[in-house]
């Protein structure tokens, strides 16, 4: 088909379930006018990690590098690589993972998050269920928190709007009250922050004003930038900003350094003129972003670990480089899975 169109391909990589035969090898090469060597098996594989690996098998890659005319000049270094597949395919821990979110029918809005719990879970040599729970089931009167019984960790995800915000923040609180590992990322640190103002300092009509524009107490507001800008779509806070890492924070000790840059996508922030409370109540700004002074990570002074962040570190995810914060709250949960049951505070 492609030959009737004048296109002459240069390589076949042949989808299958089963090994090519040289049978079919042979016939592909004299129907399709390519190599042998070119016609190359793409089996299918145990893990999607697997694939290049599978690849270099085959030699695509050299292939390809002759026919755009790369000479070789060293064998790629893949130690890294391999290394990830040993400890993904040989876990020696397994921890659940509640992920809190209302686009769980969507399965790709949280695709980056799934991706990173799968490159920390390696790096800490650990298999990583994750539970999806919609926050509206939460937010129902007759919701079962006992489904968190068999859970390690929560992770409260990103969004926007107001559907499925109140069973976030009652997600948060259970894990607050009852030692859970905690990870907000966006609207999750934001709701974090207006459960411990409602919860902890008595602030009650505490909201966001991306849901209660009359709020008595704004903790989460508009960035002072966008207040009258009234075309959204291209007016958030995007792209890499630093991110200055307080002393003595576990964040700080998490990156081993003083500072750091993530990826945002937000139009909301902290509300700065709030710090001091928090702070003093025990939940503190362990990350602000030095240009600003907008508060870019909150994080809570005895708990297991209790960090809320305003960028996206899902972003930034890799095998080979996992995120420091992704694998030190899998790191946590492990060590909440070790630790005797203690007796749950029901809301």
């Amino acid at each position: 088909e492609l030959l009737q169109t004048g296109l002459q391909p240069d390589i076949l990589v042949c989808r299958t379930e089963y090994p090519l035969t040289q049978e079919v090898r042979s016939k592909l090469v004299l129907f399709c006018n390519v190599e042998n060597s070119n016609v190359i098996e793409a089996r299918d594989a145990e893990t999607i990690y697997d694939v290049p690996m599978l690849m270099m098998q085959e030699e695509l890659d050299l292939r390809v590098m002759e026919r755009i005319g790369l000479e070789r000049r060293q064998d790629p270094d893949i130690k890294a690589w391999k290394q990830f597949l040993q400890r993904h395919k040989n876990p020696s821990h397994t921890v659940n993972i509640a992920l809190v979110g209302k686009y769980l029918e969507l399965k790709d809005s949280y695709f980056s998050i799934y991706e990173a719990f799968v490159h920390a879970g390696a790096s800490n040599e650990c298999r990583v269920n994750v539970i999806p729970v919609h926050s509206e089931d939460i937010s129902r009167d007759d919701f079962d928190f006992s489904l968190f019984d068999d859970v390690q960790g929560v992770l409260v995800a990103p969004g926007f709007g107001r559907r499925g915000i109140h069973g976030k923040i009652e997600a948060i609180r259970y894990c607050r009250e009852n030692n859970i590992p905690m990870f907000g990322i966006c609207l999750g640190m934001q709701c974090a922050v207006i459960e411990f103002a409602r919860n902890v300092l008595g602030l009650q009509g505490t909201d966001t004003t991306e849901v209660d524009p009359d709020t008595p107490y704004p903790v989460i507001d508009l960035m002072g930038a966008q207040k009258g800008i009234s075309a959204k779509g291209g007016t958030m806070r995007l792209g890499a900003y630093k991110c200055a890492l307080t002393e003595g924070s576990r964040v700080r000790d998490v990156y081993e350094s003083a500072e750091t840059i993530e990826r945002h996508r937000h139009r909301y922030e902290f509300n700065n003129s709030y710090k001091d409370r928090f702070e003093a109540a025990g939940m503190y700004a362990a990350g602000i972003n030095p240009e600003s002074g907008l508060v870019e990570i909150m994080e809570l002074e005895d708990h297991p670990w209790f960090v809320g962040v305003q960028f996206h570190p899902e972003y930034k995810s890799r095998v080979e480089v996992p995120h420091p914060l992704f694998a030190d709250f899998i790191k946590a949960c492990i060590h909440k899975k070790r630790q005797p049951r203690a007796q749950k505070q029901v809301i």
